[in-house]
């Protein structure tokens, strides 16, 4: 067993926080590799639902998602029920047919404020991209091309402004380090002297982001 699935072991180890629900955060900055890491973390969980916070914000509101999130997953998850929601097309500027999300043993939340102020009190464990915003913005560039320039310009002043207001590295349990054959974990600034979660994944395939 490698040591990603040890600590997928220890995360499923942790007290239910939203229901029968242990609701793990992936946060960090645009680019720095939330997505990627979130998939290989639920593939060592044994196959975690994972939502993705790109389908409930709106070109309209990047983060005035919070709402839809609390109605839609945080509450049916918190009674034990499947999640449904209506995730939203990016291509067509519309909410597209509703997806379940079932109240399994362990469940991934991934995307750029998934740590943050009204989310907290459901989570288990918050993870963070150890990655500089710089570098995280301009890997995300590369990634979506130059006809995407004109969204990124107003994506990274909105997230400047969101972490400014409601930073989510601050209360992050593990610090995630993505190096070039896989990822170390650090013990983030909420970790505690009794909690040891200090360890490293390595994969000779681990993309860029």
């Amino acid at each position: 067993m490698d040591d990603l699935a040890r600590h997928a072991d220890d995360l499923a180890a942790l007290p239910p926080s939203c229901g029968p629900v242990r609701l793990v955060a992936v946060d960090g900055h645009a680019g720095s590799g939330k997505s990627t890491f979130a998939a290989r973390l639920a593939t060592a969980l044994g196959g975690a639902p994972v939502l993705h916070l790109d389908d409930l914000a709106t070109h309209e509101e990047l983060f005035g998602w919070t709402g839809r999130l609390r109605e839609q997953v945080l509450g049916p998850l918190s009674h034990g029920e499947h999640a449904r929601y209506a995730p939203y097309d990016w291509t067509e500027r519309r909410f597209g047919p509703a997806r379940t999300l079932e109240p399994a043993p362990v469940v991934l939340v991934e995307g750029v404020g998934a740590g943050r102020r009204e989310v907290r009190p459901w989570l288990a464990a918050l993870c963070w991209m150890e990655l500089d915003r710089e570098t995280s913005w301009e890997r995300g560039r590369r990634r979506d091309g130059a006809g995407l320039t004109g969204f990124w310009d107003g994506w990274t002043r909105a997230e400047e402004r969101h972490f400014a207001e409601d930073p989510s590295r601050p209360y992050a349990d593990t610090l995630v380090r993505q190096l070039p054959e896989g990822y170390a974990w650090l013990p983030g600034p909420r970790a505690t002297a009794g909690t040891n979660r200090n360890l490293t994944y390595r994969s000779q395939d681990a993309p860029p982001y």
